[in-house]
């Protein structure tokens, strides 16, 4: 910049003006400096557009991604008690005895504050009449053939596997859409007291049953009573549901859902208003702990037990955090870089300019102005940058941010899936035991298995990246703390300059 160029009528209060003149004189160094400050921005923005998602998607998850905590008997105790037993003969050995779940214990439960549904499930079992169960047969069983499959006429089990529950919308298959209606409606809580049922796609379709029709159930216990059922429903259940059950077991197509209290009705009159397991849906999964504690205050802790799964909610939690901290990450270098870049940019702009610097110190400019000169030109070419990154900072956040989320998911769904591999009850095997994973899944229940849970996880990791004014804002103000800083750095050339020694010079 020449001193030619100055404005007249002195230079107290004019720094702003010889800021715009020295840009627009210089335009191959503005275009530069408009081009590097650009990426840095760009990439501080993706940072925070990271991080403000990964937020974001942490709070959603707090309504969306199930949290429960399950009621149900207390199987340790039970076993210490057997244990304590000193009876050794064979004809009065002890037997493991728990107590199923009374609905008045669970409904105080219910009350608690961030509990914001439950769902009563019972396990039971029937024979098909009038009508044919799904038969099934493999090289290895030797019972192939038979109706229900192997073991299905042993004493106290049948070839229809009964699922009560009070609402089927509960039920993790349902909840994970790896279980669908197809016809008709679920089971909510007004089918308490009734009769009807909702059963798999394929049981339907072998027998020729729609919604509306009716079909009758045998007990296999008690007084063995039949039952007439009315089929509200047809559903659709996982075709990955698993067909290896052990002995006893039924295929998946003979599971049917019914209300908890038909379930009770066919176990038996000592059943009424009880259930095998009750589980309560949690509002806000960072307060499941404090619905443990505080049930477990309601609750005879010697009959029965609080277990909690919020697993759902942690894997997101877990993979959002380490998003979130490698965007912090990205944002905290891109800054200190871009701070030491800029800086050396400046001390280079400031030994070009020594002759400039020197003419004002000698007409009197003060040395802050000059300063502030620089600060300003600077925060001109930070404006034009910050919108250039607006622009692009949307497709760079969106692609970093799915590489992350690619990453922390592949490495989640893996942890899963080796964390539940080979046990039992899962997959819908007849038998499973709902406190191995309080999901609100019945014993038995098709598609029970943990991968819809994992999908609904996977889901929820999933990034919505914008790009709004406040993100601008945010943006423009880390811009100026590295413009700040690198002039900074840059001005204690400006401030030993002795203006008769450059123009000796």
């Amino acid at each position: 910049m020449q001193v030619q160029n100055l404005p007249e009528g002195g230079l107290s209060v004019n720094f702003f003006k010889r800021a715009w003149l020295n840009l627009t004189a210089k335009k191959g160094r503005s275009i530069l400096l408009i081009l590097v400050t650009s990426a840095i921005m760009l990439f501080v923005l993706a940072g925070l557009l990271i991080r403000n998602a990964a937020d974001t998607a942490t709070s959603n998850a707090k309504k969306s991604v199930g949290a429960t905590v399950t009621l149900s008997a207390n199987r340790e105790a039970a076993f210490k008690k057997m244990h304590s037993s000193t009876s050794t003969s064979k004809s009065s050995r002890p037997k493991l005895t728990t107590s199923p779940v009374k609905l008045s214990d669970a409904k105080k439960i219910a009350k608690l504050s961030n509990v914001a549904s439950y769902n009563a499930t019972v396990s039971t079992s029937a024979n098909a009449k009038g009508f044919d169960a799904i038969s099934t047969s493999t090289s290895s069983n030797t019972g192939g053939g038979m109706k229900g499959g192997m073991g299905a006429s042993s004493s106290g089990s049948g070839d229809i596997a009964i699922a009560g529950v009070t609402s089927t919308s509960s039920v993790t298959s349902f909840e994970s859409k790896s279980s669908k209606i197809m016809k008709g409606r679920g089971i909510t809580a007004s089918d308490e007291g009734t009769n009807n049922v909702v059963i798999e796609s394929e049981l339907a379709k072998e027998d020729s049953l729609n919604v509306g029709d009716t079909i009758k159930m045998k007990a296999t216990t008690g007084t063995k009573k039949t039952y007439t059922l009315k089929i509200v429903g047809v559903y659709k259940a996982s075709s990955s549901t698993s067909t290896e059950q052990g002995p006893g077991a039924t295929d998946p197509s003979n599971s049917v859902y019914t209300s908890y209290t038909f379930a009770n009705a066919i176990k038996g009159s000592k059943y009424k208003n009880t259930a095998d397991s009750v589980t309560f849906t949690i509002s806000d999964p960072a307060k499941v702990s404090k619905v443990k504690t505080a049930g477990n205050q309601l609750i005879s802790t010697s009959k029965y037990s609080l277990s909690t799964d919020d697993s759902s909610y942690q894997t997101v939690k877990a993979s959002m955090n380490n998003v979130k901290s490698f965007a912090d990450k990205i944002v905290w270098l891109v800054a200190i870089a871009g701070t030491i870049i800029l800086a050396l940019i400046v001390i280079l702009m400031i030994r070009e300019r020594r002759y400039e610097i020197g003419v004002l110190l000698s007409l009197g400019e003060s040395r802050w102005k000059i300063v502030a000169q620089f600060f300003a030109e600077m925060v001109m070419v930070l404006v034009v940058s910050v919108v250039l990154a607006g622009f692009g900072g949307k497709f760079v956040g969106n692609q970093l941010g799915q590489q992350l989320v690619l990453q922390q998911t592949t490495t989640a769904t893996t942890s899963s899936s080796s964390g539940t591999t080979g046990q039992p009850g899962g997959s819908g095997a007849p038998g499973g035991s709902t406190g191995s994973k309080p999901s609100g899944n019945m014993q038995g229940g098709p598609g029970s298995s943990h991968t819809g849970s994992v999908a609904a996880s996977q889901k929820q990791t999933d990034l919505d990246i914008n790009v709004t004014v406040m993100d601008l804002v945010e943006l423009g103000g880390f811009g100026l703390a590295i413009m700040f800083l690198s002039i900074m750095l840059a001005s204690g050339g400006i401030l030993r300059l002795q203006p008769k020694k450059v123009l000796i010079d």
